[in-house]
C-alpha cells in the first residue's frame, strides 16, 4: 500500500464527506478505500514516507524493524530538491542513482544511518548544498560518510585527483568502514549501467574497478557485490569469453540437473537421520567463478592427454548451513564418513578464519560415478558474515561499549589487520602516482598468511611475502640490519617465499656499539659502524609488500651507491702510510740450513708468514719454495723424494714485496658484505693484493683475500677484525694444518694459541646474532 506524505492526522474527521454515514464495505469505492487505508496508516503515529521510497522501506524494515523512517524521508526529500533538474548519461532523473545504491545498501542489512548517508552521497559533490548543512541536519556521522565518499576537484588536483580521491577515502576507511560500503555499492550501481557511458571510459572504470574496488570488496567480505562487480568487469573488458561462458552456463540451466540436486537431497537425508538440523542447498557459481574453473580445467589434460572440458559438478557447489559451531565438524564427520574425501581439498576456515573474517568448512567428496563435489558448510552467522561481510556485522559501536559474542564466534569485528598496514604506507608515499602503483600492487595478492616468529610473535602477511617483508614488518630498523633468515628451523634465502604457518627467525646484524667517554671507541673495538649496512637493490625485486618496498627504496635514496674500495697500494704521488714504509734493502725472509744464499720462494699455497713452522723443498733453479709445515703441497713434495731442509725465519727478515697472507672468510651473504671486509682490512693498515669472491651457495658465501702485512704480528688482530664484521662466522688460513704442532702467527713465543685464535687454523666465531646457535659451518663458537 502506498503511504504518500504529509502532516499526520489525529483521526478527528476534516471534512463533511469525512464525517458522513458510514457505509458498508462493499459500496465503497476504490478511491474511498484507498483514503480510508492511508488515514489508518496516519493514524498510528508513523510519519509518512515519499512513494518513492516505498521498495527500500520494506527492505530496510525487514533487517532493522525499528528504524527511523523520519529521518530516511527527510534525507530523500533534501536529495530529491538538491539533484532536481540534473540528468544522468542514461536521460534518468539524477535521483534515481542514490535510491539506487541505497536499495543495494539496504539489501545487504545496512543500517539507517548508512542508508542517510547513502541518500546523500552526491549532495555536496554535485549541488549547491554544503557539508556543514548536511551536519546541521543529519548529524556529524553522517557527515563523516558524505565527506568520506565525495570526490576530489580535478580543478584542484589535476590527473593526481583520482588517486587522491581513494587516499581520502582509505583514511576516512580507517575511522570508520562503512565510507567503503557506500563506495562500493555506489561503483555497482555505476558499473550496472556503465552501458550509457563512451568505450574508452568504459574501459577505464572497469580497471580501475578490477584493480582496487574489487579487492577492496574481497578484503571486506562483501562476496554478493564482489561477485556481480566481478561479472560486470568480464563482460566490459572481455564480451567475447564473457559471451561463452554465459552461455554454458545458460545451457545448463536449461537442463536437468542430475548430479548436484539429487547429491543435496541425499546429504539432507542423511544429516537427519544423524539428527544434524541443516539445510542443503545447490550454490550456483557466478560467470567469473565458473570461468575460472573452465581455465583449470582446460590447463589440466585428461586421461586421453587431451585438455578436458566442464563436467556437471562445475556449476555449482553444495552449501550446508547448520545453527551451532560444532554441527560444522559433525556434517563434515557424515561427509567423510559416507563418500570418499579428496585428499588436500579440506580447508577449515572455521578453527582459522580468512583475513577478512569467512568463515566455512571446505572440503570436496568423490561420488560412486567418479565425479567431485565441493561441499561448503557454515553456520547462520557465518553465512551472513561470508555474504555480507562488515555489513553483518552491523554499525560501529560506541567507545566503552560490549557486545556480547559467542565464544566459538572468531569473527573480530575490529578494524581488518590488513588495513591498518595499509593506512601506515600510504602516509610515507606523498606522491599520487607512487601510492597509486603500491596500492594496486597491495591489493594484487586476494588472500593472507599468517608466519609465527621464534619469539612467539604472529605476523600477518600477503600470500607470496618473502623473508624481506617479514623482516620489515618486524620494523624498519628490523629490515634495514636484516642478514639472513631461518624458516623452519633451517638457513634460507631472504628471497624465500613464505608459507601458511611457517616458523621464522629474522637475523640481524649486530647493532653499533656506543662511544664511550669523549667519543672513543670501546676498547678492543676494530671499527664499529655507525650505521647498518642496508638493505641492497636487489631487495626491491624479493619485496612484495609496499611497506617493505618503500622502506627500502628511502633506505637506497638515503644512501647513494657506494662502491668497495680495495686498497693495492699507496696511490700515485700520495706517499704509503707509516705502518706500510719498509726499508728498501731487507734480509731474505728465511735461511736454509746448507744452502747460504739459496733464492727463497715463499709458497703462495700456504703463504708463510713468521712464526709459522715452515719447511723448504728444492725447486727448480737452485731455489728453495717454502712451505708451512703440514701443507698439502709441501707433503707432496716430500712424498716425492724431494729432500725436506731445514729452514728458519730471519730476524728483520722480509720478502721483496713484503709479507704476504691468504685468509679466507666464512659468511652468511648479505648486502654490503665485500665493502666491510676490505673496509675492515684497510683499517688495519693492511693492503689487498688480490680478493676472490666465491658463488654464493644456500645463503653461506666464501672471501678469499691476499693482503700485504705491514709486519708479520699484525695478522692476528687482522683476522679478528675481519671476524667482527656482522654475518662472518670463520676466518681461516686456508692449506693450513689439520692439527696442532704449529706455533700461532701471534709471535708469543709458545706453542700455545694467542687469546681468540686457534692454532695455525684460523679464527672462529660469529656475529651477535648468531650468539647460542650452530653456526653455518658447522664449528661452535666461542659461546659454545
Amino acid at each position: 500500500m502506498t503511504i504518500e506524505a504529509g502532516q499526520s492526522l489525529t483521526g478527528q474527521p476534516t471534512s463533511a464527506r469525512q464525517a458522513g454515514a458510514r457505509r458498508p464495505l462493499g459500496e465503497l469505492g476504490r478511491a474511498a478505500l484507498g483514503r480510508a487505508g492511508r488515514a489508518a496508516l496516519l493514524a498510528t503515529g508513523r510519519p509518512p514516507v515519499p512513494d518513492a521510497l516505498e521498495p527500500l522501506v520494506r527492505v530496510h524494515r525487514e533487517h532493522h524493524p525499528q528504524a527511523d523512517l523520519g529521518l530516511l524521508a527527510r534525507a530523500y526529500r533534501l536529495a530529491e530538491a538538491s539533484h532536481r533538474g540534473q540528468k544522468r548519461k542514461s536521460g534518468e532523473p539524477y535521483i534515481t542513482h542514490p535510491l539506487a545504491v541505497t536499495m543495494i545498501l539496504a539489501q545487504l542489512g545496512a543500517g539507517t544511518t548508512t542508508l542517510v548517508a547513502s541518500l546523500l552521497h552526491d549532495t555536496v559533490e554535485d549541488t549547491e548544498l554544503t557539508l556543514e548543512q548536511v551536519g546541521e541536519g543529519f548529524g556529524p556521522e553522517v557527515a563523516y560518510l558524505v565527506d568520506g565518499v565525495t570526490k576530489l576537484e580535478k580543478v584542484d588536483f589535476g590527473a593526481a585527483a583520482e588517486a587522491e580521491t581513494f587516499r581520502k577515502m582509505l583514511v576516512a576507511t580507517g575511522d570508520d568502514v562503512r565510507v567503503m560500503v557506500v563506495k562500493l555499492a555506489d561503483r555497482l550501481h555505476n558499473m550496472r549501467t556503465i552501458r550509457h557511458m563512451k568505450p574508452a571510459s568504459q574501459v577505464r572504470i572497469a580497471k580501475v574497478t578490477r584493480d582496487v574496488l574489487i579487492p577492496l570488496a574481497e578484503r571486506l567480505g562483501i562476496q554478493v557485490l564482489k561477485a556481480e562487480l566481478e561479472d560486470i568487469v568480464f563482460a566490459t573488458l572481455h564480451p567475447e569469453e564473457h559471451a561463452r561462458t554465459r552461455a554454458l552456463m545458460a545451457g545448463h540451466e536449461g537442463e536437468p540437473d542430475a548430479l548436484l540436486e539429487p547429491f543435496a537431497r541425499q546429504l539432507a537425508r542423511q544429516l537427519a537421520e544423524t539428527g544434524v538440523t541443516a539445510e542443503v542447498t545447490v550454490r550456483p557459481r557466478h560467470c567469473v567463478s565458473l570461468h575460472r574453473v573452465l581455465l583449470k580445467r582446460a590447463a589440466a589434460p585428461g586421461p586421453d592427454g587431451r585438455p578436458q572440458g566442464p563436467q556437471p559438478a562445475d556449476f555449482g557447489r553444495l552449501l550446508v548451513v547448520v545453527e551451532e559451531n560444532a554441527d560444522c565438524y559433525a556434517v563434515l564427520g557424515e561427509l567423510h564418513t559416507c563418500w570418499t574425501p579428496l585428499p588436500g581439498e579440506f580447508k577449515d576456515f572455521v578453527a582459522a578464519p580468512k583475513f577478512n573474517l569467512y568463515q566455512s568448512l571446505h572440503t570436496a567428496v568423490a561420488l560412486g560415478g567418479g565425479e567431485v563435489v565441493e561441499v561448503l558448510v557454515r553456520t547462520r552467522r557465518m553465512h551472513a558474515v561470508a555474504e555480507t561481510g562488515v555489513v553483518a556485522l552491523g554499525d560501529p559501536e560506541p567507545a566503552g561499549a560490549v557486545q556480547d559474542a559467542d565464544e566459538l564466534d572468531r569473527t573480530d569485528p575490529a578494524r581488518p589487520g590488513w588495513l591498518s598496514r595499509l593506512l601506515e604506507w600510504q602516509q610515507e608515499t606523498p606522491d599520487p602516482d607512487a601510492f597509486w602503483s603500491a596500492l594496486t600492487a597491495d591489493l594484487a595478492g586476494d588472500r593472507e598468511i599468517t608466519v609465527v616468529t621464534e619469539d612467539g610473535e604472529t605476523l600477518q602477511l600477503r600470500a607470496g611475502a618473502t623473508c624481506v617483508d617479514a623482516a620489515y614488518l618486524l620494523g624498519e630498523e628490523t629490515g634495514h640490519r636484516c642478514i639472513g633468515a631461518r624458516v623452519n628451523g633451517r638457513l634460507t634465502a631472504l628471497s624465500t617465499v613464505l608459507q601458511d604457518g611457517d616458523l621464522l627467525a629474522v637475523l640481524t646484524e649486530t647493532a653499533p656499539t656506543p662511544a664511550g667517554p669523549a667519543g672513543s671507541a670501546p676498547a678492543g673495538a676494530g671499527a664499529p659502524a655507525a650505521e647498518p649496512s642496508g638493505p641492497a637493490p636487489e631487495w626491491l625485486a624479493h619485496a612484495r609488500t609496499p611497506a617493505a618496498r618503500l622502506a627500502i627504496e628511502r633506505w637506497l635514496a638515503d644512501h647513494p651507491a657506494r662502491l668497495p674500495v680495495v686498497r693495492t697500494g699507496p696511490s700515485s704521488g700520495q706517499p704509503a702510510p707509516a705502518a706500510q714504509r719498509r726499508p728498501e734493502r731487507r734480509p731474505a725472509p728465511v735461511a736454509v740450513a746448507g744452502h747460504p744464499g739459496a733464492p727463497v720462494r715463499l709458497a703462495r699455497c700456504c703463504t708463510p708468514v713468521p712464526p709459522d713452522e715452515v719447511a723448504g723443498y728444492p725447486i727448480r733453479g737452485g731455489a728453495v719454495a717454502v712451505h708451512r709445515t703440514g701443507c698439502p703441497a709441501g707433503e707432496r713434495m716430500r712424498e716425492a723424494g724431494r729432500a725436506e731442509l731445514e729452514v728458519r725465519w730471519q730476524p728483520q727478515g722480509a720478502p721483496a714485496a713484503g709479507h704476504r697472507a691468504t685468509l679466507r672468510a666464512e659468511a652468511l651473504n648479505r648486502p654490503r658484505l665485500l665493502a666491510d671486509l676490505t673496509a675492515a682490512i684497510s683499517a688495519e693498515g693492511v693492503g689487498i693484493v688480490s680478493a676472490e669472491v666465491e658463488p654464493p651457495q644456500e645463503l653461506r658465501v666464501r672471501h678469499t683475500y691476499t693482503v700485504e702485512l705491514p709486519e708479520p704480528a699484525v695478522l692476528p688482530a687482522l683476522m679478528r677484525a675481519m671476524l667482527r664484521v656482522s654475518g662472518v662466522y670463520d676466518v681461516s688460513r686456508p692449506h693450513a694444518p689439520e692439527g696442532g704442532g704449529a706455533r700461532d702467527p701471534g709471535g708469543n713465543g709458545d706453542d700455545q694459541p694467542a687469546p681468540g685464535v686457534r692454532p695455525s687454523w684460523g679464527i672462529h666465531g660469529r656475529s651477535a646474532a648468531f650468539t647460542g646457535h650452530r653456526s653455518p659451518g658447522g664449528t661452535r663458537g666461542p659461546e659454545g
